[in-house]
């Protein structure tokens, strides 16, 4: 409903006003992204795209390139967020009370791979998919330090539950085989993202290509532990 202002007009509120100016560049920025890829892309063309006159508004709604691309993610990551909470919930929040397993890395990167391609559903979330798999070395996995968009995720606690599967591998190796997961799960995904946006038919329908990347990724997973190589000397 309108509101009154003090002369007796309507005034329209926030809600009827449509998107604001810091919105509609973070839209824009997300097709700008996507096309053009993160490092390449050019602040005057999301500034274009997004309707503003004002070269330096990326600087004063974001303060910097970086800012901006921190909104973009946050955006995507609160609604990945969303599914990934609701679907480990029905399975019995296996990232808090299931044991250290690869059952449970089973169920964790069902979840996951579920939570992720739930954005195959928009053009956003397409998009959205080109972008983070450009960023997936940012997640903060190999220092366990998580990126600020992941701090306090439901998404972060299962990737650290992933490494706990593990046991038997070396610290090194487990940061290492769970970063190499989402890396494959990144980029399997904004690939199926690229043929949706292009209209390109894929070669499998979407439930045996989500079922088949869970499993190869358990797979890569849980992999035995390399042996000792040759012996150089003899």
């Amino acid at each position: 409903m309108a509101s009154i202002n003090v002369a007796g007009m309507p005034r329209r509120t926030a809600s009827e006003q449509g998107p604001s100016t810091r919105e509609k560049l973070i839209r824009a920025a997300e097709e700008v992204f996507a096309e053009q890829g993160v490092h390449g892309a050019q602040l005057r063309d999301v500034v274009r795209l997004a309707g503003q006159g004002n070269p330096s508004a990326v600087q004063y709604h974001f303060g910097s390139r970086a800012g901006l691309l921190d909104a973009v993610m946050a955006a995507r990551q609160d609604r990945t967020e969303r599914v990934l909470a609701g679907l480990l919930a029905a399975d019995g929040s296996p990232e808090a009370t299931a044991p250290d397993t690869p059952e449970t890395a089973r169920r964790l990167l069902t979840a996951l791979v579920r939570a992720e391609a739930s954005e195959l559903g928009s053009t956003r979330g397409l998009r959205g998919l080109r972008i983070s798999a450009q960023l997936s070395h940012e997640s903060g996995v190999r220092t366990g330090v998580p990126h600020p968009t992941l701090a306090g995720t439901a998404y972060w606690r299962l990737i650290v539950r992933l490494g706990d599967c593990l046991p038997a591998l070396p610290r090194p190796l487990r940061l290492e085989r769970t970063d190499l997961v989402l890396t494959l799960v990144g980029a399997a995904l904004a690939d199926r993202a690229g043929q949706y946006l292009a209209g390109t038919a894929p070669l499998t329908d979407e439930e045996l290509f989500l079922a088949d990347l869970a499993g190869t990724s358990l797979a890569v997973l849980t992999a035995p532990a390399p042996g000792p190589g040759p012996d150089p000397t003899t």
